[in-house]
Formats: C-alpha cells, structure tokens, sequence
C-alpha cells in the first residue's frame, strides 16, 4: 500500500490529525457561497423575479461583505478564540442559506446572501489562522495546502451537485447550506484550539489596532500581502473569460468551457498537496513561488491564446498547478510573519485585500476590453487585456517577492 508520506511528502500526518480534520471540514464549506450559486443564476431569474442585469447581484451580495468583515473576524478571534468565531460563522453561513428555501422576495434573499458573507468571513480565513497556531515550518505549508485542496474540491464537486438538485426544485441546491451546521457541531465538539503565546505586559492589547499598524511597517509584510492579492486576479480573470474564449473564440461548447473550469480547480488542488515537499526541497520559499508564478502567468497566457481546446486544457493545468502551490505557500508565510497574538488579524487583513482585489479585477478588465474593442476588435481585446494581466500580475509578483527576501524579518 502507497503511504501517505510517499504520495504527499514527510508532513502528510497532519491528514490524521483530529483538529486538523475538522478545520478542513469547516473550510470546505467556504467555497460553497460562490460555487453553488454560479452555475444556478440563470435558473434562478423566474423564481426570484430578477432580471438578467441584476442576478448577479446574488454574487456580489456574498462577496462585499467580507472586504469589511474579514479583518473585524480576524481581530475578534485573536482576543476571543478561533473556535467560537469559527462555530458562529458556519451557522450563520448555513443557516442564511437554508433560510433562501423559504422565500422568494429578491431583496430578502440578497439580504441573506449578505449575513452568508458575513459568516464566511469568519471561517477561511480564521482556518488560515488557525493551522498556523497548530504548525510551523514545512509541516503548516502541508496543512495549508490541504486546506486548499479542500477548497478545490468543493468547488469541482459542489457545481454539478447543484446542477442537478436544481433541477428537482430551484430550493433543493440551497439546502446544502445546511452542512455547515453540522461542521459547527463538529467544530464545537472536536476542535481543541491550541494555546496560543500572550502579548508581553508592556505590549499592545491583542486587539489594538495600533498593534496591527505598527506590523504594517515592516516592509516584508507589506509586500507579501502585496502580492498575496495578485495571483487571484489571474484566475478570477480565467473564471470570467472561460466560457467566453471556450465557444466564441474556440467554437468549443458551454459543456467544453465546464470541463476547462473542472480541469482548473483540479490542478490548483492536486499541485496544493505538494505545497509542504516543495517547500522543503528548497532553502528559500523564493524560488519555488518565481517558479509557479512564472506557471500561473505562463499558463494563462496559452489559455487566452489557444486556437483549440487541448491547447487550452494543458495551460490551465500548468496555471493551475501554479496557483495551487502560491496561495498554499503564500498563507504559510503570511502565518508565520506575526507574534501569535496578531496572527489572526494580519491573516484577515490579508485574506480581506485577496477578497478586493478579486472584485476589482473583472471590472477593471471589463473596462479595457470595451476601451480596446473599437480598435482591436473583441478577440483582440480580450486577448490583449490578457497578457498585459499575465505580464503585470507575474512582474509584480516577482518584484514584490524580491522586496519581501531582501527585507529585514519581523521581529
């Protein structure tokens, strides 16, 4: 028998451990707020009484919250204890979500759609906190690449769920909600939230903003959360402008733009399994992340200028592979940067900026593809905003991870 050492490096036993177990089961239920809506938005325009315009709003609604809420969860699991902001979280993220079975006024729903965003923001990134109280070194980048590959997993698992539930009663996809409020039992029942080191008498409250503050001043901090926000605007950018390259510039099918998404969150959750080997293969995280950064904007390129579908499937697999191992490696760093009493604040800080920069982004394309349209045509455009992404994404990623090597360490 194949153990697990040997498919997933020497840290691997963290997958036996209880605690860690129940935080991949609460993470899981993160990437249910977007996953599950998505491929349902359509379906839901005649029961909500929406109009095609304002459906998306049910995205958004879920997303805006958290830019705000983030952070406030991260300061308040740092003087109150990951395991209650954890448990309220994924009840309210359920139990919103349960409760849109029962109505169909739009206004309620999006009304609902904000408290779910709310009790995600205190959930992944509290996770993030958490696996940084339990482990360090290459044994907490394993951690975090698992809890990422979960996050993979429901969003390659969760869509087709929905898809077909949907098609019994628009209702029955929402029910799923309802799963959170058995991994807040279990987080209530199984989680032992490891003791974490007080803040010396001449320091700071915890929970002192001026605290977090006076990290930002560091200059490897503020790098690295530079850069932990741009790798997502590539992939949003991918999300956004799949179908789109798929059947307008391919002549693939809706279907062949599904597989592509598929084939994405599956690279980005196999490659996060071996975030811990990589990083111990080397003596500085540096090179590793270059090297996938180079993956992530390589393969988005060959994506956004693939004349057939095949080609398309090998660069969103060698983008995906890199986004994997960046977001695994990046939030194992951003958790080892603070004393332990401000992690979860600079973590949610972090995971908020990460949640900004996603919203930002498809509306900054979208601007330069209309601006570039009239003289490069709509192929053209798309393609052109694409590599200049690629390009800028990539550079500023490795500019940024040279500032944050050559900074002093956080003391």
């Amino acid at each position: 028998m194949v153990s697990l050492s040997a498919l997933f490096g020497d840290d691997a036993g963290v997958l036996r451990s209880r605690n860690f177990q129940v935080l991949v089961l609460a993470n899981a239920m993160g990437p249910t707020g977007l996953a599950l809506v998505s491929p349902l938005l359509h379906t839901l325009i005649g029961p909500f009484q929406a109009s095609p315009a304002s459906i998306g709003l049910l995205m958004s609604a879920f997303t805006a919250p958290g830019i705000l809420m983030i952070p406030l969860a991260g300061l308040l699991s740092d003087r109150y204890g990951r395991k209650p902001t954890i448990i309220t979280g994924l009840a309210i993220l359920g139990l919103a979500g349960g409760a849109i079975t029962l109505t169909t006024e739009f206004r309620v729903v999006l009304g609902l759609r904000v408290l779910q965003g709310i009790g995600a923001a205190a959930v992944v990134p509290i996770v993030i906190s958490s696996i940084g109280d339990l482990y360090d070194g290459t044994e907490e980048a394993t951690a975090q690449g698992f809890r990422f590959t979960s996050s993979g997993l429901a969003q390659l698992l969760i869509p087709p769920a929905a898809g077909l539930l949907v098609g019994l009663a628009w209702q029955f996809p929402f029910l799923l909600y309802l799963l959170a409020v058995p991994a807040a039992l279990a987080t209530y029942l199984w989680f032992e939230e490891p003791s974490r080191a007080e803040p010396a008498a001449d320091e700071q409250p915890a929970t002192d903003a001026s605290s977090l503050r006076d990290l930002f001043r560091h200059r490897r901090v503020q790098a690295m959360v530079f850069v932990r926000g741009l790798p997502g605007v590539l992939w949003v950018g991918f999300l956004t402008y799949n179908s789109i390259i798929v059947v307008e510039f391919i002549g693939g099918t809706p279907s062949a733009a599904g597989v592509l998404a598929a084939v994405a969150s599956l690279s980005f959750a196999v490659a996060a399994t071996q975030a811990g080997r990589i990083t111990a293969r080397f003596d500085s995280r540096l090179y590793p992340l270059v090297a996938a950064n180079v993956a992530l904007g390589g393969g988005y390129a060959v994506v956004v200028l693939a004349g057939s579908l095949p080609v398309a499937l090998a660069g969103i697999a060698v983008a995906g592979s890199g986004f994997g191992v960046i977001l695994s490696i990046y939030r194992s760093i951003m958790t080892g940067l603070p004393p332990d009493h401000l992690r979860g604040g600079l973590v949610s800080v972090s995971e908020a900026y990460g949640r900004l920069t996603i919203t930002l982004a498809p509306i900054a394309m979208g601007a330069l593809v209309a601006a570039l349209t009239p003289g490069l045509g709509f192929q053209g455009a798309v393609q052109a905003v694409g590599l200049a992404t690629a390009v800028v994404v990539g550079g500023g990623s490795v500019l940024g991870l040279a500032v944050a090597s050559a900074a002093p360490p956080v003391e």
